[in-house]
């Protein structure tokens, strides 16, 4: 029970300290989802901290997906792997109380200012930066089962196929797992 709550890394302190403001950093730039912070995420876990490995980090994501529920649960599942339900508190506590802040006093933000400049500017400027982080995700989720040019290849087939159709994501998602059970990749 003692390994269910304090996870199995023994992270000190400083660690769950340095985890939890991470994800509370992380949220405050999550423009379009928690899912978009993926690429730092995985940069602080794996590569900064050694708290997984690349193929955990990426189990992670894929388990939290394939659930059914929030786009934040794999944020929840990371927490647990590094430390248990300890970690799940860290991450999911940084997670989502500042953004949830944040969000409650944009909304109220907006509707005083619903029909105001400010407001069309700022949501168009948000467009490109929000398409950006999820490439950027893309990437790093591909990038330990495809290395080198197979990674490039599939996030730009995918990019390029949502901007030149109206097809529902699902039909890329539904041609990535027939190819995977194929073998194909």
């Amino acid at each position: 029970m003692h390994d269910l709550l304090l996870g199995t890394q023994g992270l000190s302190a400083a660690g769950w300290l340095a985890m939890f403001t991470h994800f509370m950093m992380l949220s405050l730039l999550a423009v379009g989802g928690a899912m978009t912070t993926a690429p730092d995420m995985q940069r602080f876990v794996v590569h900064e901290r050694g708290w997984l490995t690349d193929a955990q980090f990426t189990g992670s994501v894929a388990l939290a997906q394939a659930a059914p529920g929030p786009n934040v649960l794999f944020v929840a599942v990371i927490g647990f792997n590094v430390g248990g339900l300890s970690g799940v508190l860290a991450t999911m506590a940084g997670t989502l109380a500042p953004s949830t802040a944040l969000a409650w006093a944009a909304t109220r933000w907006g509707m005083r200012e619903h029909p105001s400049r400010a407001l069309r500017a700022f949501t168009t400027g948000m467009a490109p930066l929000t398409l950006g982080l999820l490439v950027a995700t893309g990437w790093i989720l591909v990038a330990p089962t495809h290395p080198g040019g197979a990674t490039a290849a599939l996030v730009t087939g995918t990019v390029l196929f949502m901007i030149h159709t109206r097809l529902s994501p699902m039909w890329p998602i539904a041609a990535g797992a027939v190819a995977g059970l194929a073998g194909w990749v």
